[in-house]
């Protein structure tokens, strides 16, 4: 096994990352890093004999986090990311109106289900309530952060 990274580059995290149940003070499921956060590399080990684990430690939020290869590129790599991403909460900006009924009231919560860009805006699947709706970013406020 070689490291795809080295020690004290730069990598940035693809994927939200929440407490797997090993981060002291933590719960699990509890929103660790963010995705497209950057980081540097401290060093790297493998863990059951077959995965390369990366200590990377995000200056920003001051945390140090085992994350996987797959998890990270390059940290000047091209990268394209949306305000939301997979397991947020967040509420609607304004109503949510379709064919003259509101579905979603100002301030209705929903969950961010995916995220797709379309004509260089960022449209996210949203379940609200039962219903999955296809909302455009601008529409949307972030309703958790960093805990």
């Amino acid at each position: 096994m070689k490291p795809v990274f080295e020690v004290d580059q730069q990598v940035r995290v693809t994927r939200i990352v929440r407490d797997d149940g090993t981060f002291a003070g933590k719960t699990c499921g509890d929103l660790l890093i963010r995705r497209g956060s950057l980081g540097y590399v401290r060093e790297w080990g493998v863990f059951l004999q077959d995965t390369i684990v990366y200590q990377v430690h995000f200056l920003d939020d001051d945390l140090i986090i085992g994350c996987r290869e797959q998890e990270l590129i390059a940290g000047d790599a091209p990268w394209l990311a949306g305000a939301f991403q997979y397991g947020d909460r967040v509420s609607s900006r304004r109503s949510l109106v379709i064919r003259g009924e509101v579905v979603v009231p100002q301030g209705g919560m929903g969950r961010v289900m995916s995220c797709e860009p379309l004509d260089s805006i960022f449209h996210y699947q949203v379940l609200f309530a039962q219903r999955i709706f296809q909302v455009p970013e601008h529409a949307l406020k972030l309703e958790e952060e960093l805990a």
